[in-house]
């Protein structure tokens, strides 16, 4: 099976790609409405909805892969390595939180508004 090594870089790589995930998700939402924006009376069950319901979804399972590998990777005695894994557990999985409470809101509201 596949193991996470403790490596200060899984501090950070959870807002990392929780701020990559951000960036894209925005900056679709706003070049989907100009570009082609879907019509006012389509309700939130969009193209444009539907893609960044599927970027949400992809991103959600990549962070909640990480989290779940930093967790069965963490050894069982203690030193930095137990503490960089057991950190980045809880990082990668508010990570993952932020991600689904910010993009579940893509089957509540209209995109263009």
């Amino acid at each position: 099976m596949k193991t996470l090594r403790a490596h200060p870089l899984h501090l950070f790589a959870g807002p990392l790609l929780w701020a990559i995930w951000y960036v894209v998700l925005y900056s679709g939402q706003a070049l989907g409405c100009e570009t082609a924006p879907p019509p006012a009376n389509a309700g939130v069950w969009t193209w444009l909805n539907g893609l960044l319901l599927l970027h949400t979804l992809v991103f959600a399972v990549v962070l909640l892969y990480l989290t779940w590998l930093a967790h069965r990777s963490t050894p069982a005695e203690s030193g930095n390595g137990r503490f960089i894994l057991k950190v980045s557990t809880g990082v990668y999985l508010v990570a993952t939180i932020a991600v689904l409470a910010i993009g579940l809101q893509s089957v509540i509201y209209l995109p263009c508004v």
